[in-house]
């Protein structure tokens, strides 16, 4: 397995916990695990050292011209919106871009992509407090407020910090598949893959416990008998609701639908046995839900953009 090479920006006065989601998902040390390693650095957009916004300081080895020898670049933050980042760490952006290596900017690290033109005519996100701005600023750019990370071609965009864990497990995901995601994620007690969008976070009242109980119930039941045929109204019955009071509880827990809930649940499944099983479709099929081999290939292909098959040479292979 080959390791990629990860490198994250740091400046003068970023947060410590941004900085250190890339650290956490893709610097830990994993010689003692199958984990897959990377090759991470720090590097420094500015001469340091770089004070942060917790009150001390840091200093790397690594600047600007180290990101040549990276094919994931990460822009975990940036300091303030109102102001245009250096010219060095834009040019270096985008001839990073330019040979191809995956650039993400995570929460207001998208303002440092919009200001190097990376995001002209594709689809980005950042913080939902700050997408009205974003849009206004570089109306170039396709601001979606509402999703907690979104990808056009080889950059990506996350929302505001949390949402910053999920954009790095996709890339994990992306590069090594829903089984090393998940037990990163394990390792970190954080979810492998969230459902639903920042909109769930926007100044809205939390469920009240006595559904937010029912609704952790269903979804355990849920996990447990991925394979059978679920229908609303079932799920609905068993967590003592109407459809329609099931059907907003829900969406008001999650940020989606309990259809689009499932059907993540149920991709997410298939991946895991096609990475880890050699099992025939038509199993995978049965196993994940989806009744149907035909129905498994068309849902499996629109979802993660390559056909079951394909998937699992590539994982499997890995």
């Amino acid at each position: 397995m080959s390791i990629d090479t990860v490198a994250v920006i740091a400046f003068d006065g970023i947060s410590p916990f941004h900085l250190s989601i890339p650290c956490c998902v893709f610097g830990e040390n994993r010689q003692r695990s199958a984990l897959p390693r990377f090759n991470l650095f720090v590097c420094a957009a500015e001469p340091g050292p770089l004070r942060t916004s917790a009150g001390f300081s840091l200093s790397t080895p690594h600047t600007l011209s180290s990101l040549s020898k990276a094919g994931i670049i990460i822009v975990p933050s940036w300091r303030n919106p109102d102001e245009t980042p250096p010219r060095p760490l834009l040019k270096a952006l985008i001839k990073a871009q330019r040979r191809g290596a995956l650039i993400a900017g995570l929460c207001l690290g998208t303002y440092v992509l919009a200001a190097a033109g990376l995001l002209d005519g594709c689809k980005a996100t950042t913080h939902w407090e700050w997408a009205d701005d974003l849009a206004r600023r570089y109306p170039r750019i396709d601001v979606d407020p509402a999703v907690l990370y979104v990808e056009d071609g080889n950059i990506i965009t996350s929302a505001g910090v949390a949402a910053g864990i999920d954009c790095c497990l996709h890339i994990l995901r992306c590069r090594h598949g829903a089984d090393v995601a998940s037990r990163v994620a394990r390792r970190m007690v954080v979810f492998p893959h969230r459902q639903g969008g920042q909109a769930q976070y926007i100044e809205q009242p939390l469920p009240s416990h006595l559904e937010e109980d029912h609704l952790g119930k269903v979804m355990e039941w849920i996990q447990k008998n991925i394979d059978k045929h679920l229908t609303l109204d079932a799920l609905a019955r068993r967590a003592f609701m109407s459809r329609r009071t099931f059907t907003r509880s829900w969406r008001k827990a999650t940020g989606t639908s309990p259809g689009k809930w499932l059907m993540g649940q149920r991709i997410a499944m298939a991946q895991r046995l096609l990475e880890k099983t050699d099992a025939p479709m038509a199993i995978v099929a049965q196993s994940a839900g989806f009744g149907s081999e035909v129905s498994f290939r068309q849902h499996f292909t629109s979802a993660v953009k390559t056909s079951p098959g394909r998937y699992r040479r590539e994982f499997r292979g890995k």
